[in-house]
């Protein structure tokens, strides 16, 4: 029989995956939008700060994360001072590194798909009289979906693997920064490696199915060419 800790640990995990995705989707959109449609000077700049995450070492990300957070540095001590908050070593904390992390994973396949997209169907919509917005929800988004599930299912299944961010930012608590990756890491340490096989069979299964699903659904609507 599973015991509660093993269970309230992979819900731990779900529950930050979710609001990182959740929230990613919310500011990815926007964020995705003005990188694919709108030219400006710092572009370059900001997109190389979006993929940062891709190639630097997690323990860098989650060391300024910390230092950040710290209550000696402005922003911590503007947290403390006006919220009375502490975000090192929470799961409030964790969560906005986590959103910091996996970025590139939402707002890249999102960008992708929008500009896939061809500018004459931006162009008809506008000639017809239709609004950004109206363009925005009823041709760009029904003609990227594939995009739009990758970016999800890859966001989700980049933030239940992670490990060096979470680490870093918030430790090894549990039932508040205890997540699966921590735990599999805990476990090995202590050589129970029954329960390390436990979470990392059910990480394995949960990473195997976002991605078939993805790889499924995007055959399924790709395009054949004859």
């Amino acid at each position: 029989m599973l015991d509660q800790d093993f269970i309230n640990t992979l819900l731990l995990t779900g529950k930050l995956a979710v609001w990182t995705t959740f929230i990613l989707f919310v500011l990815g959109f926007p964020v995705a939008y003005l990188l694919a449609y709108k030219k400006f000077w710092l572009k370059p700049v900001v997109e190389a700060l979006i993929s940062m995450p891709m190639v630097l070492p997690p323990t860098v990300l989650g060391f300024y994360m910390l230092l950040a957070y710290s209550p000696q540095n402005t922003f911590g001590r503007f947290l403390v001072e006006h919220f009375n908050t502490r975000l090192a070593f929470s799961f409030q904390g964790v969560l906005i590194a986590s959103v910091i992390f996996s970025l590139p994973f939402m707002i890249q396949p999102l960008q992708n798909g929008l500009t896939s997209i061809p500018k004459s169907l931006r162009e008809a919509s506008y000639t017809l009289g239709k609004s950004k917005l109206t363009t925005f929800l009823r041709v760009l988004i029904p003609n990227m979906i594939p995009s739009i599930i990758t970016a999800v299912a890859m966001t989700f299944a980049h933030c239940i693997g992670e490990f060096g961010v979470i680490i870093m930012v918030g430790g090894n608590i549990p039932g508040e920064t205890r997540v699966a990756s921590i735990a599999i890491y805990d476990e090995v340490q202590a050589m129970n490696y029954h329960t390390a096989n436990q979470y990392s069979f059910v990480l394995f299964i949960v990473s195997l199915v976002i991605l078939t699903l993805v790889y499924s659904i995007n055959k399924k609507t790709t395009p054949i060419n004859l």
